[in-house]
């Protein structure tokens, strides 16, 4: 990442909208504040816990029967959804995985948050760190895997473990919605303080209509989209985006942009704050500084 000189350079006074809900926002929020940029809200999308609650049971009963030899974990929300049915259960997160239960992650933050909840990760990809990263790793022949994610999980990572000879079983862990989530299935359980977050003043969050008044008027510098379906609610709800640069997190929400007809300004090749921040700083570094 370019220092942080030149990144308050390139930042300051940048506004730079974050997809996200301000839970899930507040560290690139914190790093951006830091760096002279003023970070903005609009959630897009959020979370609801799974619809078949019975097949998450038993593929965790499995899980902490010994059933499985590696639990792949995909997202934070994953990790949101071990803490809840860990409480639900009366125990804790690291209690659903058995000793001889290896885990692997995709991303640092869901690396340090599953550590942090003493689950200790044995493979995570370090250069791509995306489904394709972690296939890549993976070593070929048999394993018993479980893997939850959303239900509109891409089917990338499921076939390249089992291409790979792993038996994989896929279980939903949690719905994918327009946010705001419904309050009663909302994923609410609180993740372990290792993620990151920050006590400073959550940024100020925008309403769909004050947002469109900010790109008619040009006063948006970037908008920040964290996953493929956060590109399909851009596609569906913002556009035309005017000067407002979209900023994809990893390959596959560049991709995805793409395919809709939203130009990609730059790719965040790690999925952090610190990468997102990288990410904006190319895009802004030779622009000066113009508010």
């Amino acid at each position: 990442m370019p220092p942080p000189d030149d990144l308050a350079g390139a930042l300051g006074g940048r506004r730079v909208l974050i997809t996200r809900s301000a839970d899930r926002a507040g560290p690139l929020a914190a790093l951006l504040g830091g760096l002279g940029a003023e970070p903005l809200l609009l959630p897009l999308i959020d979370f609801e816990r799974a619809a078949d609650q019975p097949a998450l049971d038993a593929a965790l009963d499995d899980l902490v029967a010994g059933g499985f030899d590696w639990l792949v974990v995909s997202s934070i929300t994953t990790v949101r959804v071990l803490v809840e049915k860990a409480i639900e259960r009366g125990t804790t997160p690291a209690a659903l995985v058995p000793a001889g239960t290896r885990v692997a992650t995709i991303g640092p933050s869901s690396r340090r948050i599953l550590e942090a909840a003493g689950i200790p990760v044995a493979l995570a990809p370090v250069d791509i760190q995306s489904a394709e990263g972690l296939v890549d790793l993976w070593a070929a022949g048999p394993a018993r895997v479980l893997l939850p994610q959303a239900d509109i999980a891409a089917p990338e990572l499921r076939d390249g473990l089992a291409g790979r000879g792993a038996d994989v079983t896929a279980v939903v862990a949690y719905q994918t919605v327009d946010y705001p989530a419904r309050q009663e299935l909302r994923l609410e359980a609180e993740l372990p303080s290792a993620v990151g977050t920050s006590h400073a003043a959550a940024p100020r969050e925008l309403s769909q209509s004050q947002t469109r008044r900010e790109l008619d008027a040009g006063t948006l510098d970037a908008v920040v989209a964290a996953s493929p379906s956060a590109a399909r609610r851009i596609a569906a709800t913002l556009l035309p985006l005017g000067r407002c640069r979209f900023i994809a997190i990893g390959r596959p929400t560049a991709a995805e942009a793409a395919a809709l007809g939203i130009p990609v300004a730059a790719t965040a090749q790690v999925p952090t704050p610190d990468g997102i921040v990288a990410a904006l700083g190319t895009v802004f570094a030779n622009e000066g500084n113009t508010r």
